[in-house]
């Protein structure tokens, strides 16, 4: 079950989708941003932020 840290996790990793995105469709193609920073924003989100919010199981303080 999806508790309150799950969604803000989540919620982080699609706040750094949208900037990866627009990042890569600023300026010109040689453009250093759309090329070196929002593959790497885009990755950590994809990789790391989303999965950590799916797969993340706090204390249950049920038991």
């Amino acid at each position: 079950m999806l508790n309150k840290k799950n969604l803000i996790l989540i919620g982080i990793g699609i706040l750094l989708l949208i900037i990866g995105f627009i990042c890569l469709g600023t300026g010109p193609a040689d453009n250093p941003v759309s090329l070196s920073v929002a593959p790497i924003i885009l990755t950590i989100a994809y990789v790391v932020i989303i999965p950590l919010g799916i797969l993340f199981n706090g204390k249950d303080k049920d038991k």
